[in-house]
């Protein structure tokens, strides 16, 4: 059993140092970019759902009260 864990490890760090392609710190900070702007158009919107969807419940409970 601890042989296969320690294949499995040597197998691993083998792989992460010979055979995957690390990106350079330019396209890293593009798409750290990237990802923050989707974020944040995602977040809006979900705002803007959120409060949409708070005023026409708002409407709905007045007109029942």
């Amino acid at each position: 059993m601890f042989k296969k864990i320690a294949k499995y490890c040597k197998e691993s760090y083998d792989e992460l140092v010979h055979k995957v392609t690390w990106p350079t710190s330019k396209e890293l900070a593009s798409t750290a970019v990237l990802v923050l702007s989707a974020s944040i158009i995602i977040a809006l919107i979900v705002f803007g759902i959120n409060f949409v969807f708070e005023g026409v419940v708002t409407k709905i409970y007045e007109l029942i009260s």
